[in-house]
């Protein structure tokens, strides 16, 4: 998340201000410890003091400068979800004055076209509104479990986010599939959630070079994992923790104009968390590519199996 201007003067004004008390109290300090140098008790208490008082400047200004990150980051959120449920709503009311001022005039195919492109809108529209409502329950345990083939999950949300993209099936594909079942136990829809952020991330940073393969395995027994690959803009080295932050969004994707909202990928590590997993990114740096792996706990054998 870039830091606008105005807060990084702020950021600067906290920061040295900071130092200056920090320097000013270590002054005191070393004039307290001179002044007191044969008085153990004065010496030990007046130490104590201003130990605490540095301690306590360093964790204000620390909490402050974070206060205002966060807020910079919030209003990014806020800018970013206004502008997606703006645009779709106001495209779904351009076509329905359209059609309502000269219904009459527009053809059977073009209508079809208009019906098309507001059923889109509001995909997005409802997508959106998920994923805000999904970001609210990241301390929440699944309260639906059940067991869940991944591989065959992956597939069908391979095939949605190609059918909703407009995608050819080279450019979105699954061809490692997997030879047997790949269980793990988890909410459906929260699964489901969190493989279509990853798509939509993967085909969303690909800006129109989209080459996006997806693997389902095993790493080891008692683990399963789901792992996305791209030919995006990638990611920095030093970013590819912080992208999993709410809201969080890197000063390179701001600079692509790559739309979002910054909740897709905590989303994604959150459901991996709630179901005992994790989620990380892996990339070769800016224009390389990224890869997403979601780990998952398997899912123990069936009564019946191990019977």
């Amino acid at each position: 998340m870039a830091v606008g201007p105005g807060r990084r003067g702020v950021i600067a004004f906290f920061v040295t201000f900071c130092i200056c008390l920090v320097a000013l109290a270590a002054a005191l300090s070393v004039g307290w410890i001179v002044l007191t140098l044969r008085e153990i008790v004065p010496l030990l208490l007046g130490s104590i003091i201003f130990a605490a008082i540095i301690t306590g400047l360093i964790l204000n200004t620390t909490f402050l400068v974070r206060e205002i990150r966060l807020n910079e980051q919030q209003d990014a959120f806020v800018n970013a979800v206004t502008h997606e449920l703006k645009t779709p709503v106001t495209s779904i009311r351009l076509h329905l004055e359209t059609l309502k001022a000269r219904g009459a005039e527009v053809d059977e195919s073009k209508r079809r076209e208009f019906y098309d492109v507001m059923l889109q809108d509001s995909d997005r529209l409802i997508q959106t509104i998920e994923q805000v409502l999904q970001a609210g329950k990241t301390g929440h345990v699944p309260q639906h479990q059940a067991r869940v083939d991944l591989g065959l999950l992956a597939l069908d949300c391979v095939e949605l986010t190609r059918t909703q993209r407009h995608l050819a099936a080279e450019a979105l594909d699954m061809p490692k599939r997997p030879s047997e079942p790949v269980e793990v136990l988890g909410d459906p829809d929260q699964l489901r959630g969190a493989i279509l952020n990853l798509l939509d991330n993967a085909v969303k940073y690909s800006q129109g070079n989209v080459h996006v393969d997806v693997e389902v395995g095993r790493a080891r027994q008692d683990l399963a994992f789901l792992r996305v690959k791209d030919r995006g803009i990638g990611i920095p080295p030093n970013e590819t923790k912080r992208i999993f932050r709410r809201f969080y969004r890197t000063p390179w994707a701001l600079t692509q104009r790559v739309k979002g909202t910054g909740l897709g990928l905590f989303i994604v590590a959150s459901t991996a968390k709630r179901h005992g997993g994790r989620a990380f990114a892996e990339s070769g740096g800016v224009g390389r590519g990224a890869t997403f792996t979601l780990e998952l706990p398997s899912a123990p054998p069936p009564p019946s199996a191990s019977a």
